[in-house]
Order: C-alpha cells, then structure tokens, then sequence
C-alpha cells in the first residue's frame, strides 16, 4: 500500500509556507480584477472571429434605445 498520510502532510505543509508568505491557498478574485484579466482575450477572439462588428452593432443599438 502506498504511503498516503505522508503524501497528505508533505502538501498540507506546503500550502502552509505558500499562506505564510502573503498567497491566498483559496478564495474569490475580485470581480474587477477577474475583468480586467479576461477583457484581452475576449476583445482577440471578437477581432480573430470576426465578432467586432456584431459587438459594434449591439453596443450602438443598445445606445439608441436608452436615447444617446
């Protein structure tokens, strides 16, 4: 049988020195900052597949009805 308890306390103590200087083992990101990471890869796709001008049409039909 494989030697688990050892395995288990070896990875604990890891994540112990990781919380110690300053990383967080869990939690939430901050939704601005969850944002601000995905805004680049969303704003490559629109432009590689084309989806540019939909988002332009969407954005200024939206603008028309709330009347700017």
């Amino acid at each position: 049988m494989s030697d688990t308890a050892t395995r288990t306390m070896v990875r604990m103590q890891g994540r112990k020195a990781y919380a110690a200087f300053g990383g967080r083992s869990s939690g939430t990101r901050h939704p601005l900052v969850a944002t601000v990471m995905v805004l680049p890869l969303a704003a490559l796709l629109a432009v590689v597949f084309g989806g540019w001008d939909a988002v332009v049409t969407h954005a200024s039909s939206v603008a028309v009805m709330l009347g700017r």
